[in-house]
């Protein structure tokens, strides 16, 4: 948890500096490597309930980074997508983050970062269905 919370706050603090939030940067870094994407579907990907999801798909919309549209196939459904300003801002900012990521990573060795993210994925599934049987 103390490495969790370290690390959580070195790239909170790297993702405010690019004057985004961590919601609005999880959202536009979503779009930017997913493309377009009904806003129900965005809410899950990046962990917010759908109240959070559709204010802060409105404050991006509001800044100008995204636009919502209405589905062609269903007008019930609001397509999210980067504007080119929002495109822009999340390209830098993402390549940014990309980059301090890896200085945090730097200490490990290729095999160790397989090793981590192999049992990460392993103990995030284990805790994903704890949850669901509890």
């Amino acid at each position: 948890m103390k490495a969790m919370r370290a690390l959580t706050r070195y790239a909170a603090a790297g993702i405010e500096e690019t004057g985004l939030g961590l919601s609005d940067f999880g959202v536009l870094e979503v779009l930017l490597h997913k493309g377009p994407l009904p806003v129900n579907t965005i809410g899950p990907i990046v962990d917010l309930t759908p109240g959070s999801i559709s204010t802060a798909v409105d404050r991006l919309v509001e800044k100008g980074l995204v636009s919502r549209v209405e589905s062609a196939e269903d007008r019930r459904v609001r397509i999210v997508d980067l504007t080119p300003s929002g495109k822009d801002l999340i390209a830098g900012a993402f390549r940014k983050h990309s980059l301090q990521m890896k200085r945090v990573f730097s200490e490990l060795s290729p095999e160790e970062l397989r090793g981590l993210e192999t049992a990460l994925k392993k103990v995030g599934k284990r805790a994903a269905t704890l949850m669901e049987e509890s």
